[in-house]
């Protein structure tokens, strides 16, 4: 499998007034589109959007719920490249399409600081940085104070054996 990771994509509007956001029946799944506009010399005024479509299983789609996402956030995700292939029933044709399947997701952007905070932040790019805090340990439980990282298990990736 090949490794995708895409930076301050927006989620997509559902097509033809569907919700952004098609979660199964039982909750433990999900799927949506995002569009990510990026750099083409052959296009008009030099950008074209590329759009893709992401499936999303078991945390990976608990995670979505407790972001509560909808059509225009800008996320960042990492996933796992896949094809799919289904036969269209009216023209007995094999169709395919790539999607993503999600394995991480995150907001993407700065967030919502103030232009004075930002010319503050560059003022102190030269002394000591904080340290910084332990997030497995400080991600919030509660979905409404949910600030957009929560690890997946429990410890960090390198402890593991």
């Amino acid at each position: 499998m090949f490794k995708a990771i895409v930076t301050e994509a927006v989620i997509s509007k559902g097509y033809d007034g569907a919700p952004a956001f098609r979660f199964s029946e039982n909750g433990d799944s999900v799927r949506f589109r995002f569009g990510k506009k990026v750099f083409d010399s052959k296009a008009e005024n030099n950008t074209r959007w590329v759009n893709m479509a992401v499936k999303a299983f078991g945390p990976a789609c608990e995670r979505i719920k407790k972001m509560q996402l909808k059509e225009g956030s800008l996320v960042n995700l990492i996933g796992r490249l896949d094809e799919e292939t289904w036969e269209d029933q009216t023209t007995r044709e094999t169709k395919s399409k790539t999607v993503i399947i999600l394995d991480e997701i995150e907001y993407a952007g700065g967030g919502s600081r103030t232009k004075d905070d930002q010319n503050q932040q560059s003022a102190n790019a030269g002394s000591a940085p904080a340290p910084a805090a332990n997030t497995a340990q400080n991600a919030p439980q509660n979905s409404s104070n949910f600030q957009g990282y929560e690890p997946f298990s429990s410890g960090s990736f390198f402890d593991e054996n």
